[in-house]
C-alpha cells in the first residue's frame, strides 16, 4: 500500500520534470545558436569591413600613390611609394601585391626615362655635331674673307655675321656640354686677361663689359675653353638682364687658394626663388634631363654648372653686386692656373710703326700671327689699317670656335678686335655646345 502510495504521489510530477529539462536544453540551443549566428555576423562585418579596406587602398593606389611616384620620377626626386591607408593591412598579401605594383611601375618608368634622355641627348648631340661643321666652314670663309679684305665698307658689313656666327658657336658648345659631349681644348697656356677678353669677343653687348686690371695670371691651356665659356654666359647673362646704359664690371681677386673673377652688373637682381635655383644650377650637383627641363628651356647656367664640376672650379651668385644687381662669382683654383712663360716668350716682335699705329701689342700665346695692331681705348685688339692687304692673305688660319668677337661699329676697327682675341680657340673642332636663346637663363 505504501508503494503505491509513492508511485500515486510522485507519478504526476515526472512529464513536468522531462518537459523542464527538455526547455533548458532547448535555451542552451537556442543560446548557441544565437551566438553562432553573432559571430557569423561578426565576421560577415569583418570581411566587409576588410573589404571595404581593401577597395579604399586600391583608390588610394590609383589615385594618389601611382600620381606621386610618376611625379617624384619626373622631377628627379627619391621615388616614394607611400604608405597604407589601413595599418592592418600590413604584411598581408594585398599589402605586398600593392608594393610590387609601386616598384615594378617605378622601374618601367625610370626605363622609359633613361631611354627617352638618352635618345634626346643622342639627337642633340648629332644635331650639334652637323651644325657646328657648318657654322665652322663659314667661320672659315668668313676670317678668309676679313683676312684679305681691306675695304673698311665691306669690313663693316662682314663683321656683324662674324660676330653672330661666333655667338651661335658659342651657343652650340653649350648646348652640346649639356648633352654630354666636352668643349674643344686650348693648346697653350693663356694670359688670364685674355681669356677674359675672348669671353667678352662671344657676347652681343661685349661694348658694355669693363675688363679688370691686367695681371700676370696664366690659365693653364687644357682649363681655357671651359672658363671663357663659363664667364660668356654669365657676361651673356649680365649684360641682357641689365639696362643697356650700364657698365658690366669684371675684377680680379687674387687670393691664397686661387683667384676669383666677379662680374657686377646693375640690373634689377633676381627673385629668392630665382636665385636658389639659378644657385643649384651652377653648383653642378643636381642631376638633370633635357626632357625635364621646362619650355623655354634654360641652358646657360646648366651649362656653366656641368663645365664647373667637370674642371673644377665654383661659379656663384648673389646679390652683393657694387651696382644694385647681381654678382657672379667665378673661382678659379690654384691648380687651375699655369706659369707665365719665360721673357722671351712674351717678348713682342719687332713691327713696322707708322704714324697712325700705336705701339704693337703681342697677341695670345696661341693666336695666329694677324699683323700689327693697335690697342683701342676699350682695350681691345684693333687691326692696323697701314698694312698690306698680303699679309693677311699669305697667313691662312682656320677659324677657332667662338673665339672672336666682333663690334658693330666702323670698319677696320671691327676686324681688328677679331685679331686680337683669336688666340683664345680650340685645338680641333668638336662638336660643342651652346646655350640656346636670350630666354635661357632663369632671370
Amino acid at each position: 500500500m505504501s508503494l503505491i502510495h509513492d508511485v500515486l504521489l510522485w507519478t504526476p510530477y515526472v512529464p513536468l520534470t522531462a518537459a523542464g529539462g527538455a526547455a533548458l536544453h532547448y535555451r542552451a540551443r537556442r543560446k548557441a545558436a544565437d551566438k553562432r549566428a553573432a559571430d557569423a555576423e561578426g565576421r560577415a562585418a569583418e570581411a566587409d569591413r576588410r573589404i571595404a579596406a581593401r577597395e579604399e587602398e586600391a583608390r588610394q593606389l590609383a589615385d594618389s600613390r601611382l600620381p606621386a611616384l610618376a611625379y617624384a620620377l619626373q622631377h628627379g626626386t627619391p621615388p616614394s611609394f607611400g604608405g597604407l591607408l589601413h595599418p592592418e593591412l600590413n604584411s598581408t598579401v594585398t599589402a605586398a601585391a600593392y608594393e610590387s605594383v609601386l616598384k615594378q611601375v617605378g622601374a618601367l618608368m625610370d626605363a622609359a626615362s633613361r631611354k627617352a634622355e638618352e635618345a634626346t641627348r643622342s639627337t642633340v648631340r648629332a644635331c650639334v655635331k652637323s651644325v657646328q661643321a657648318l657654322l665652322y666652314e663659314q667661320q672659315s670663309a668668313i676670317s678668309n674673307l676679313l683676312d684679305a679684305e681691306d675695304d673698311e665698307r665691306v669690313l663693316a658689313l662682314v663683321q656683324p655675321i662674324d660676330h653672330a656666327g661666333n655667338q651661335l658657336l658659342r651657343r652650340l658648345q653649350v648646348l652640346g656640354v649639356i648633352a654630354g659631349t666636352w668643349p674643344g681644348r686650348q693648346r697653350d697656356n693663356v694670359p688670364l686677361n685674355d681669356a677674359i677678353r675672348g669671353a667678352m669677343s662671344r657676347i652681343r653687348d661685349y661694348q658694355r663689359v669693363r675688363p679688370p686690371r691686367t695681371s700676370g695670371l696664366y690659365l693653364a691651356d687644357r682649363n681655357v675653353e671651359p672658363v671663357v665659356l663659363v664667364l660668356a654666359e654669365l657676361l651673356d647673362n649680365a649684360a641682357r638682364h641689365s639696362p643697356p646704359s650700364t657698365p658690366v664690371d669684371v675684377r680680379l681677386v687674387e687670393g691664397a687658394q686661387g683667384v676669383s673673377i666677379e662680374i657686377h652688373d646693375a640690373g634689377a637682381g633676381m627673385s629668392a626663388e630665382a636665385e636658389l635655383e639659378a644657385k643649384r644650377r651652377l653648383s653642378g650637383d643636381g642631376s638633370f634631363r633635357l626632357t625635364e627641363l621646362r619650355n623655354p628651356p634654360s641652358f646657360g647656367h646648366l651649362g656653366a654648372g656641368v663645365l664647373a664640376r667637370r674642371y673644377g672650379f665654383r661659379v656663384h651668385l648673389d646679390d652683393a653686386s657694387h651696382y644694385g644687381g647681381v654678382r657672379a662669382v667665378v673661382f678659379l683654383p690654384q691648380a687651375l692656373l699655369a706659369e707665365a712663360p719665360p721673357p722671351e716668350e712674351t717678348a713682342p716682335a719687332p713691327v713696322q710703326q707708322t704714324a697712325s699705329v700705336a705701339p704693337v701689342r703681342q697677341a695670345a700665346p696661341g693666336a695666329v700671327a694677324a699683323g700689327p695692331y693697335e690697342i683701342t681705348h676699350d682695350g681691345l685688339a684693333k687691326r692696323n689699317s697701314g698694312r698690306p692687304a698680303s699679309q693677311d692673305t699669305a697667313r691662312p688660319r682656320r677659324p677657332l670656335a667662338g673665339a672672336e668677337p666682333p663690334p658693330s661699329g666702323s670698319g677696320r676697327g671691327l676686324a681688328a678686335f677679331v685679331q686680337g682675341t683669336r688666340g683664345i680657340h680650340d685645338d680641333a673642332p668638336q662638336t660643342s655646345n651652346p646655350s640656346p636663346t636670350s630666354e635661357e637663363s632663369p632671370r
